[in-house]
């Protein structure tokens, strides 16, 4: 890492605000990057990162305050402006053409042509220089990048971005869907770029990486900049998370007072497999019971729990709901028999982003207000009130779409829309993924709330410091197996990467 404390800055923020109608997205930020340092950009969900990445990036213009660009001030009044300039940014959802080779990807809108004719040939030849230049000398050119995994797609989008004449990466959110292996090499390729002296906006929600990464921080809340060019290693976290909230943030998970044991079982599933995915999985969930499933990315998690919803249909075994099997592969008889399943992906599969938020939350209940064959808008909004005040939805106005809301909020509405339905068995993939620290406090008295009230839930998370604090019952998934079922309270984060890693069942 570099040594910032004297650096001239690449990059100056002065007082930046904007609003949109009556919100005020940003009400005065500060922020200075210095040439080939990691400037990492943290704060809650809502706190206006967000905005200022798309004004840095040109895609909104700044109501006041400046830019000013190596000592210059500068106007960026657009994305190629911004490109023009030298800033470069990669958005959380990669902006890549899964149809177009990975050459085809990097110079999509800027051709290397002569005479009017696209030079191919030299555009494949600089793909190859711009991918040895990030390690991935081995990805071709040639290949589609709708084949290509995460973490190689994020590649092409960083070659993207260099193949402009850039000085300063925006990323945010990169390491959202890596896996540990995938988020080191991200850190080397970072490395590699700041050596170079390319500056690097980080943006994440995960404290443990900016002490990876990071140079500096600053810390944005409620669209202002309450803390300026942290230096990471001088800055404790209590300090962190006391800009970001405004308060220090303690007992993030909630306690677990146990589950009775003469709870009823709800949720039992019996040698349930999936050819190709995972085998003869057996575990049961009692009513009031957090069960959460720990292993690394591509253990089989997720595939585990949508067949037990019927979005996938198992190849053996059995799920029974209260006593009574469910058909395989049925996703109306899950819903039927109280299961509610919150995705990985809440954007793609879970929500209808540009629909208000209480659509999204009756959406399947529309049985329920259903009346002549159509719908009762006004049942609707009110079943939505119901959980959006129960819930501390924000902001808590039912008529927004469901894009305008942070990643904990839109959270809440899936939590919300199996609450409407009545379901009792809440299945949660990744619920607090995207989410930021103060948000996910939330989140976690939420789920507990949830389970004290008789629900029995399901939670899968990639990070496993997070199924320990919040499951009473622990179940280690590895290569598609089962390898341990364990309360909670007698494992930790080493015992069950020992697990993983050996793949052996204890």
């Amino acid at each position: 890492m570099i040594k910032v404390d004297h650096q001239p800055s690449l990059l100056s923020v002065r007082g930046i605000k904007k609003r949109f109608g009556p919100v005020k997205a940003l009400r005065g930020v500060d922020l200075d990057v210095a040439p080939g340092e990691v400037h990492c950009l943290l704060g809650q969900n809502g706190a206006g990162k967000s905005t200022l990445i798309k004004v840095l990036a040109g895609v909104h213009s700044p109501d006041t305050g400046e830019l000013l660009w190596h000592g210059e001030r500068a106007n960026v009044d657009g994305p190629q402006s911004a490109i023009d300039l030298g800033i470069a940014t990669m958005y959380q959802e990669l902006d890549v053409v899964d149809g177009l080779t990975i050459a085809e990807n990097i110079f999509l809108g800027h051709e290397l042509t002569r005479g009017g004719f696209t030079q191919r040939s030299a555009q494949v030849a600089r793909t190859r220089e711009l991918l040895n230049r990030l390690g991935h000398g081995s990805l071709s050119p040639h290949a589609e990048v709708g084949s290509l995994s995460a973490a190689e797609k994020q590649i092409v989008s960083m070659a993207r971005a260099l193949s402009h004449d850039i000085e300063l990466i925006i990323m945010d959110e990169p390491s959202a869907v890596l896996d540990g292996e995938e988020v080191e090499n991200l850190f080397r390729v970072v490395k590699e770029l700041t050596s170079q002296g390319i500056a690097v906006i980080y943006i994440t929600h995960r404290l443990a990486e900016i002490r990876a990464i990071g140079d500096r921080i600053t810390v944005l809340k409620d669209g202002a900049s309450t803390a300026s060019n942290l230096l990471v290693a001088d800055t404790p976290t209590d300090v962190l998370i006391r800009h970001m909230t405004g308060r220090a943030l303690k007992n993030a998970f909630p306690p677990r007072p146990g589950v009775a044991h003469d709870a009823p079982v709800v949720l039992d599933v019996e040698g349930l497999g999936r050819s190709g995915e995972f085998d003869d999985v057996s575990f049961q969930v009692r009513a009031g019971e957090i069960v959460g499933l720990a292993g690394l990315v591509g253990s089989g998690r997720s595939e585990i729990v949508e067949t037990i919803y019927g979005a996938r249909r198992a190849s053996e075994g059995s799920v029974f709901v209260r006593g009574a099997k469910l058909p395989r592969g049925s996703v109306d008889a899950a819903v039927s028999a109280g299961l509610g399943l919150s995705p990985e992906e809440r954007k793609s599969q879970g929500l209808i982003l540009g629909e208000p938020i209480f659509r999204n939350i009756t959406l399947s209940s529309f049985a329920r207000f259903a009346k002549a064959g159509f719908l009762d808008e006004g049942a609707e909004k009110t079943a939505a009130d119901e959980q959006i005040a129960a819930l501390e939805l924000r902001p808590a106005d039912p008529a927004l779409p469901a894009s305008a809301l942070s990643g904990g909020n839109q959270q809440k509405i899936l939590l919300a829309r199996w609450l409407v339905h009545g379901s009792s068995i809440l299945l949660l993939d990744e619920p607090t993924r995207g989410v930021d620290v103060g948000a996910r406090a939330e989140i976690y008295a939420l789920i507990r709330a949830l389970a004290d009230a008789g629900n029995a839930i399901v939670v899968i998370s990639s990070e496993i410091e997070e199924v320990l604090g919040l499951a009473d019952t622990v179940l280690v998934i590895g290569d598609g197996r089962l390898l341990s079922t364990v309360d909670s309270s007698e494992i930790d984060e080493h015992g069950v990467l020992d697990l993983v890693m050996k793949g052996t069942a204890a």
